[in-house]
């Protein structure tokens, strides 16, 4: 709106700026006659004329700047017939008007040509407190500082994550810190996935995906759709929304999931299963910093270096495609299922403080029977995530009396509490704790019954005493719960 406010219906602009430097407007008027002269050359007989003291906008000198870097006004140079026009301008939306247009209508005027494709609009940076960054305030941070701290890297992968196309981004240091863990993320995989490589490792190749397991499966479809998308965000400009989609991939994806359940095999006796997953943890890894190249370039080329690869630079390697062969969503669904059982028992053992090294007793309850295989054919990653003493699956499954549950898509998961507590210990904590909250609830009471307390006491002094009674009385009804449970299961 504020391009064509601009282009549309123009009417005549200044041109002249009070400045100590610029391109001196080349105009001249005679002393004697009052004539104006404007040309390329001063007048021949300078003594009686006098050039304008003023500069043309430094805005009309900066609009060359498409086409003068190229070779013009010789239209017939190697890069200005290669480079111009030009593919993205990228540049703040406060100087639409003053760069932007100036550079369309003299790329027009100069070359009949637009100067650029397209115009890439990002925000301003500002302070803690939201301020514009000025030397008056003194509010400006020095990038170098920044860099001395968390890094390039760091710097850039903030600066991409940071807002919205168009939006301002506020500095904020925990957000640098935040891009510094992400990068130290990246660091301890590649770490991870290059000291488990053979001595004699082959650079990353295409893997067969008739030899995919279930994990293998969804992260090489997890990595399709990730190239797809980012690809395509970066065509859209919208690098904010793809440095989301590499972040999910990389720390959730692959380091959280398949560098996890990759350890089975790593650490197991199965020699040709080993062969399978370094390669394609060296694949997947080999793609990923392919993908972040652009953003985090030091530390990408840093870790690309140190693996088995051909080339001289990442900078030069091919930039990481879609491949056909790697759609599989249902790997992707049935994957989904079996993290969303991990991730409940693994809640559930947080719950009642049962470590990840003590077995316990699993019920899970299918709200499809056919779902039982993604079970089955990957019993090792159940037997190593969730460690059962005892593991019952079936769409057929009474939930017990005692027992901790998880609600998720497609089952229901149980673990039973009696071999968990002690029932008779946990009944006298648990009667305790009644007695304690009881008394707090009377406490409560008697407080809000005195008349001369809610009558001179403030208002918000007798709400939160009210919330109090509230919440104590919350409590005391789940404890009474817990109660009745504990003594129908013993």
């Amino acid at each position: 709106q504020t391009l064509n406010h601009w282009m549309e219906d123009v009417h005549d602009w200044v041109i002249s700026r009070q400045l100590w430097w610029g391109h001196r407007i080349p105009a001249w008027y005679n002393k004697k006659t009052g004539e104006t002269y404007v040309g390329e050359e001063a007048p021949k007989d300078i003594k009686n004329w006098q050039q304008d003291p003023d500069v043309l906008d430094t805005w009309f000198s900066s609009a060359l700047w498409p086409f003068s870097t190229l070779g013009w006004p010789d239209t017939d140079s190697p890069d200005f017939k290669r480079y111009f026009p030009t593919n993205t301008l990228v540049t703040g939306y406060d100087i639409i008007f003053f760069w932007v247009s100036r550079m369309i209508f003299q790329g027009l005027h100069f070359t009949q040509k637009r100067p650029f494709n397209d115009v890439v609009l990002h925000g301003l940076m500002r302070d803690e407190q939201g301020r514009k960054m000025s030397k008056s305030l003194g509010n400006g941070v020095d990038p170098m500082d920044v860099v001395d701290k968390y890094g390039a890297d760091a710097l850039r992968w903030f600066l991409l994550n940071g807002t919205a196309p168009g939006q301002d981004t506020r500095y904020d240091p925990k957000k640098l810190a935040a891009a510094w863990n992400f990068i130290n993320k990246i660091w301890n995989a590649s770490r991870f996935v290059i000291m488990n490589l053979p001595a004699d490792a082959k650079p990353a190749h295409m893997p067969d995906v008739s030899k995919f397991d279930l994990a293998d499966s969804w992260i090489f479809d997890r990595l399709n759709h990730t190239v797809g998308e980012v690809t395509r965000l970066f065509d859209e400009y919208k690098f904010g929304e793809a440095g989301r989609e590499l972040y999910n991939f990389i720390w959730n994806d692959f380091c959280d999931w398949y560098i996890e359940i990759s350890k089975v095999a790593l650490n197991g006796d199965d020699e040709e299963l080993k062969t399978r997953k370094q390669e394609n943890l060296i694949w997947i890894l080999d793609q990923i910093l392919r993908l972040m190249h652009p953003i985090m370039p030091f530390v990408t080329e840093k870790l690309w270096l140190s693996m088995p690869h051909e080339g001289k630079s990442i900078m030069i390697a091919k930039y990481p495609e879609v491949h056909a062969e790697f759609e599989n969503k249902q790997a992707d669904s049935d994957m989904a299922f079996l993290i969303e059982i991990i991730k409940a028992v693994r809640n559930i053992r947080m719950e009642v403080n049962a470590p990840m090294s003590s077995q316990i007793d699993i019920m899970i309850q299918l709200d499809d029977e056919a779902n039982k295989h993604i079970l089955d054919e990957n019993a090792d990653y159940v037997e190593n995530f969730l460690h059962p003493k005892k593991l019952e699956v079936s769409s057929d499954i009474e939930a017990p009396k005692l027992a901790k549950t998880a609600v998720i898509p497609g089952a229901q998961v149980f673990v039973p509490l009696t071999e968990l507590v002690n029932v008779d210990e946990e009944l006298a904590k648990m009667e305790k704790e009644e007695k304690r909250l009881e008394a707090e609830v009377e406490r409560a009471k008697k407080k809000l019954s005195n008349q001369g307390f809610v009558a001179h006491a403030p208002e918000a002094v007798v709400n939160k005493e009210k919330e109090k009674q509230a919440n104590y009385e919350s409590q005391l009804a789940g404890v009474r719960d817990r109660i009745k449970e504990l003594k129908e299961s013993n």
